[in-house]
């Protein structure tokens, strides 16, 4: 599925910023290609800045890594419930609360991305194995309708999103 033939209904207006990020792309062949390229940048990021946040209050690199993470698994979770068209209203997730329990601070760069790999591999397994009519299957996550193939699109772009602000803010 392109990005193209997505809805705004799909979607709340909180997420277009994900989806504006990521262009004219093809949902499947994006998540293959961040799997090959993501890593490669992690591998890319100094040691000694892993624990390195760019003001007060803000989080470390690590933290910000482990949220796309979390993230991920959240959303691909959102994603399984609607696939099986089960319209029970998802709560939304408290990053923020999230965040300072990820032990982020003890984490290794291999150990990030190693997760990194199984997380996306399992999200690929997901996707790869439905058909075009279940991505337009809806539900309800934090108070707003949401279709399987946004999930996808912003699990991508959520993950683009962060890599700038690391390379912007951080590096």
């Amino acid at each position: 599925m392109r990005i193209t033939e997505l809805k705004k209904e799909e979607y709340k207006p909180f997420y277009q910023t994900y989806i504006d990020i990521l262009g004219d792309v093809e949902l499947f062949d994006l998540m293959r290609k961040q799997l090959e390229n993501f890593p490669q940048f992690l591998e890319s990021l100094p040691d000694e800045k892993l624990n390195y946040a760019y003001a007060e209050g803000k989080w470390t690199i690590a933290e910000a890594l482990i949220h796309v993470l979390d993230t991920e698994r959240v959303f691909q979770y959102r994603a399984l419930r609607f696939m099986r068209a089960d319209k029970t209203p998802l709560p939304g997730f408290d990053q923020d609360l999230f965040v300072p329990n990820s032990n982020a601070e003890r984490r290794t760069k291999e150990s990030i991305i190693e997760e990194y790999k199984a997380v996306r591999r399992s999200t690929i397994a997901l996707y790869s194995n439905m058909n075009v009519q279940t991505l337009h299957n809806m539900g309800v996550a934090s108070d707003s309708p949401m279709s399987v193939a946004a999930l996808g699109f912003i699990i991508c772009g959520h993950q683009k999103h962060h890599r700038n602000v690391i390379r912007e803010r951080y590096l």
